[in-house]
């Protein structure tokens, strides 16, 4: 599922309209999910729901559709159960939501013997009000672009991300690893999952990323923060200039991209 509320057409590489006035700061994003140059379908999934303030990218496991179907499943449910959660603290709702997703996946593929055992990562970004929260399960990723310093707000739940922590892979040998793609948590794949959760004071001029790992396999954090803090760009450009690069750099893999930036109410 891509969806892109105040609504653009569905469909693989649709890009959402540019975005509307936010409770706190105006929202202004941009979306691009691109099928890459060696995979023969698109796996991933987006929501961009201004009237929500939801964001997130889901990227598919699985195989022969299966994938595809996870994180359509996964993307859909959250975005329906923070429409129509009702109050609540929202870091709260978002977490709720996302455990919700990964119980439709996962009775899914226990049910359907061609979806067996299929999953997705799920990466979603929300605003209430002066803050903002991330929910992550996976490898998928956010970070943050703030006064030039570039933030990962997420960390991957993979087995290459366990080397990088225990201080034996760098950063930028994650990427080259035999075994990046084990990811160790998923959505759809047990019963139940842990979601991580992340809030904190969003900022006038905060560029926010989410993004598949098709975007960080190939191009490091130095690369990625130079295209966000690119002068004179929107975020739809941002997103063209980053899934170009991912291309440039071989587009091993699905290349997904949803980029905000909070500005001052006009």
């Amino acid at each position: 599922m891509m969806t892109a509320r105040d609504r653009a057409p569905h469909g693989r590489g649709a890009r959402a309209p540019r975005g509307r006035r936010g409770d706190c700061l105006r929202i202004e994003f941009g979306v691009l999910s691109d099928q890459g140059r060696v995979r023969s379908s698109n796996e991933d999934s987006f929501v961009a729901d201004t009237s929500n303030r939801l964001f997130l990218v889901a990227d598919g496991m699985g195989g022969h559709a299966a994938g595809e179907v996870a994180s359509r499943i996964a993307a859909s449910v959250v975005e329906e159960v923070v429409r129509t959660g009702g109050a609540g603290e929202a870091g709260a709702r978002l977490r709720a939501a996302v455990r919700q997703a990964n119980a439709r996946v996962y009775e899914t593929q226990r049910a359907r013997d061609e979806y067996r055992g299929m999953g997705t990562t799920l990466t979603a970004l929300m605003f209430d009000g002066p803050r903002y929260h991330v929910a992550q399960v996976g490898d998928s990723r956010a970070y943050l672009l703030r006064e030039g310093v570039l933030e990962q707000l997420t960390r991957d739940h993979s087995l290459v991300w366990q080397l990088y922590e225990s201080g034996i892979l760098s950063k930028d040998e994650i990427a080259r690893h035999s075994h990046k793609r084990l990811v160790t948590r998923a959505i759809g794949t047990h019963a139940d999952v842990e979601v991580d959760l992340r809030s904190d004071v969003c900022r006038e001029g905060d560029l926010y990323l989410l993004c598949s790992d098709g975007l960080t396999d190939v191009l490091g954090d130095g690369e990625v923060g130079g295209i966000l803090a690119g002068p004179d760009a929107s975020p739809e450009e941002i997103c063209r200039r980053l899934v170009r690069a991912a291309n440039e750099a071989g587009g091993p893999d699905n290349i997904t991209v949803v980029v905000i930036r909070l500005g001052a109410e006009r």
